[in-house]
């Protein structure tokens, strides 16, 4: 029946220009169409004797000349023509005809009265039939059969959705959530539950009816849902928050209580919402005055998460990486009564996430997952998947048997700092660019507090000319005085190295700047570390957790405070260029062994770097992973006044990487 309504309205066009054909066309327009004259110049030639046959319909009438003739001068010939007898008649013109020897022959009218209502009603018809059309074959699918019952849209999308892990024959565990200890402990709780529900209600317990997973993105919040629904083995619901969101009034929240129906008819049941922000955000900023299509479909989810019974075993799972937009009525306790944050994973952490990607992964010997995680500070899970995709593709490149450490180390360069240029440096600019590395390089070297070097190039990757990178070898919770310090005479010594040997400076140091101004304006508004200002709070911005970026915030203080910030800020930026002045002084020699070095090999580990500098400051013995774990777990939970401050305005990678990049400054 589907099959042959998709022809109903072809087949009507088709009916439509048959029966109208001759109104579509104009006169004397198509096959075998005669022109039309004027009613007294037909007369005329009829009284010439050159018409031989006339037929006569109603007050139509069409003529055949005995030879062509041509109706206007300079038109071509014609053998028939057509004109329309007036209204009121002409009784002369049948006896000038018969006088003129024309055969006169009368055709009968064109159809009854029936056929021409018909006709008049047929477009009408066709406007029916195309919106009947519409309605049942698109309007119906994209609303899921709201008003008109059916099978489509909806119905098909939340037919059968539980079970789906199994359905695609891959169960994910929490074996495959690594890194993420705390927040698999306080979702595993929920396990026992879902499985034994009864032994709590008779103790009247009620179990989180929402638990909301927040953190920044790549951290595996959606895989740990995941996990938990193949733990549980119980239907899941999983949808996209923006799936609910259509230009249809109303399909949100039918929606809505489509997937919350079919849960609590299959509890004890799991639903999941990725992306909550999509249409849990605060009400009343919306268009529409609060009326439009997210708010209803938020005010939905609201009222189906208040309606839960007690024998009612359904949890209700979301991510969101925006929890500050979402509004305050579902954070409440009784909707999303458990919160669970996801961060960045430790060394420790990254080593166990590796294990978990490079199973199906041939790698050499020379591979250390260990030293590997500790090259990665500020990646996520994502990253670092990513990192072993792109080290496994590089080795295939190769046409090599094995992924080797040399792999993982030219792509985490990439991911970092984007991928190698060409680029046709001239040697007086090359050298310059040796002399700025070199400088930040040895700094780091000889720093006290400065995080360990990794490498220098003066190899172009990504929008950076070169990079010093150092790897930090102990995580940090918390940014001494004296290491902030030190990065900020690291990342202006190479601006302070081309000054003391070339005598000028260049626009390379751009990103430096603004680096070392953004911390040195963080050490002196958010932490204190001002004898001048002293200890208050005077950022213009706040940094969102889980963004990293900055959320302007109202200016709180005065013009003259803003005067002395900026004047404690610029004494720190110059006691920094002072010391790396200092030290470029003091090791001079050493230096431009480095700068020589750097030209020739244009990359340098640390070994090489140890050879041209020599002895640096003294090194920490290397933490193991095990002991981090031991000690973290020895360690009670940070509190909200512990978190690590980090420095605004780094991205992961060069947050883990801590690199000083010499950079293409846009003209």
């Amino acid at each position: 029946m589907r099959k042959i309504s998709k022809w109903i309205v072809p087949a009507l066009l088709i009916v439509a220009l048959l029966l109208g054909w001759r109104y579509l066309l104009p006169d004397g327009a198509g096959p075998n169409q005669q022109p039309r004259i004027a009613y007294s110049q037909f007369k005329s030639i009829v009284a010439q004797g050159e018409v031989a046959k006339v037929t006569m319909r109603e007050r139509q009438i069409t003529a055949a000349l005995k030879r062509p003739l041509a109706l206007l001068p300079g038109k071509p010939a014609v053998s028939g023509l057509r004109t329309t007898v007036p209204s009121i008649g002409d009784d002369s013109l049948l006896p000038a005809m018969e006088k003129a020897g024309v055969e006169i022959g009368v055709s009968p009218a064109e159809g009854s009265g029936l056929s021409q209502i018909l006709i008049g009603l047929l477009p009408i018809i066709l406007i029916i039939a195309v919106y009947v059309w519409l309605w049942r074959g698109v309007f119906r699918n994209m609303t899921g059969g709201l008003g008109g019952g059916g099978g489509g849209g909806i119905d098909k999308f939340l037919d059968r959705p539980a079970l789906r892990e199994r359905k695609k024959g891959s169960k994910v565990t929490f074996d495959d959530v690594a890194g993420q200890e705390n927040a698999k402990r306080d979702v595993s709780e929920l396990l026992d539950y879902l499985r034994d529900p009864g032994k709590y209600l008779e103790l009247g317990a009620d179990i989180p009816h929402g638990v909301l997973l927040v953190g920044p993105p790549g951290t595996g919040k959606t895989l740990l849902a995941r996990a938990l629904a193949g733990e549980a083995e119980v239907p899941f619901f999983s949808i996209s928050a923006s799936a609910f969101i259509e230009v249809f009034v109303g399909v949100g929240a039918s929606r809505v209580r489509k997937m919350f129906d079919g849960a609590k008819k299959n509890a004890p049941a799991i639903i999941f919402i990725d992306e909550l922000d999509a249409i849990g955000r605060i009400r009343g900023t919306g268009i529409g005055g609060g009326h439009d299509e997210r708010e209803q479909t938020l005010n939905q989810i609201l009222a189906e998460m208040d309606g839960f019974e007690g024998h009612e075993a359904v949890i209700v799972l979301a991510a969101t990486n925006r929890p500050d937009v979402l509004d305050p009525a579902l954070m409440r306790p009784g909707r999303f009564d458990r919160h669970v944050t996801l961060e960045l994973p430790d060394k420790a952490a990254r080593a166990a996430i590796l294990k978990v990607h490079i199973r199906d992964v041939p790698l050499a010997g020379d591979v250390d997952l260990a030293v590997i995680a500790a090259g990665t500070p500020g990646f996520s899970g994502a990253d670092l998947k990513n990192l072993v995709n792109e080290a496994a593709m590089f080795a295939a490149r190769e046409s090599a048997a094995k992924v080797t450490a040399r792999h993982f180390d030219e792509m985490r360069d990439k991911v970092m700092m984007g991928a190698v240029r060409a680029l046709a440096i001239q040697p007086e600019e090359r050298h310059r660019l040796a002399v700025h590395e070199a400088g930040h390089t040895l700094a780091a070297h000889f720093l006290p507090h400065a995080d360990p070097l990794h490498k220098v190039t003066i190899i172009p990757r990504g929008m950076a000319l070169g990079a010093t990178q150092l790897m930090p070898e102990e995580e940090r919770h918390t940014l001494p005085e004296e290491y902030l310090k030190d990065r900020l005479a690291m990342l202006l010594a190479g601006r302070s190295s081309e000054r003391v040997l070339l005598g000028s400076v260049s626009s390379g140091a751009d990103d430096d700047i603004r680096q070392a101004t953004v911390l040195a304006r963080a050490m002196v508004t958010r932490w204190g570390m001002s004898e001048e200002i002293g200890p208050i709070d005077l950022r213009e911005s706040e940094e969102h957790p889980f963004l990293g970026r900055e959320i302007a915030q109202p200016r709180h203080f005065s013009d003259q405070t803003a005067h002395e910030v900026d004047r404690e800020v610029a004494e720190l930026l110059r006691e920094a260029e002072t010391r790396g002045v200092a030290l470029i002084g003091k090791h001079r020699a050493g230096l431009d062994t480095l700068i020589a070095a750097l030209e020739d090999k244009e990359t340098l580990e640390r070994g090489e770097i140890e050879t041209c500098l020599g002895p640096g400051r003294p090194r920490k013995a290397p933490v193991r992973a095990e002991d981090v774990a031991r000690d973290q777990a020895k360690k009670p939970d940070m509190t909200r006044d512990e978190e690590e401050p980090e420095p605004p305005h780094e991205s992961p990678a060069s947050k883990g990487a801590r690199t000083s990049a010499h950079k293409v400054k846009p003209v």
